[in-house]
């Protein structure tokens, strides 16, 4: 079972930058034709990469079977641990359009979804992972153990060759 839900480390960057375009290809062919189904997949996606990686995911299989493989010698890796926690908080923020979609109307529901296009289009299109950033800062003030995430606590690890 832990198997089943485990999260690949490290994560091929160029895969992770795939998910975040479909991400934002999702999301703004929601705003644009108003069609707010999409967040159920949408967030769907996000629980199954949280879940277990790109195992269960349509854009995770897409990345890592389609893209990245073409991508290769592009590939550069980097820790599974803040990718996981980048794709919950993405998780979190598809849920709250949602909800609020649901409570308080599409109207509202846009203007979350905007802060998901925001940071889903930092890591697409200029590699920047906000998630990311968000863990390496929750590390720092002590509220992830650096146990979670050894090659994030240890800068030398990430020098050393990858397997």
């Amino acid at each position: 079972m832990r198997r089943f839900f485990s999260f690949p480390n490290p994560v091929n960057e160029v895969a992770a930058r795939t998910v975040a375009t479909g991400v934002v290809l999702m999301s703004v062919i929601a705003l644009v034709t108003n069609w707010s189904w999409i967040l159920i997949p949408l967030t769907l996606g996000f629980a199954a990469r949280v879940a277990s990686g790109p195992r269960f995911s349509p854009l995770g299989q897409i990345a890592t079977r389609l893209v990245a493989p073409r991508l290769e010698r592009h590939a550069t890796f980097v820790a599974g641990p803040p990718k996981r926690f980048a794709q919950a908080v993405g998780l979190a923020v598809s849920a709250a359009a949602g909800i609020v979609t649901l409570t308080a109307g599409w109207g509202a529901g846009r203007w979350v979804l905007l802060a998901l296009i925001f940071a889903a289009s930092l890591e697409a299109f200029a590699g920047f992972c906000l998630g990311c950033w968000m863990f390496a800062k929750l590390m720092k003030v002590g509220l992830v153990p650096e146990s979670v995430c050894l090659d994030c606590a240890d800068i030398s690890r990430r020098l050393r060759p990858t397997p």
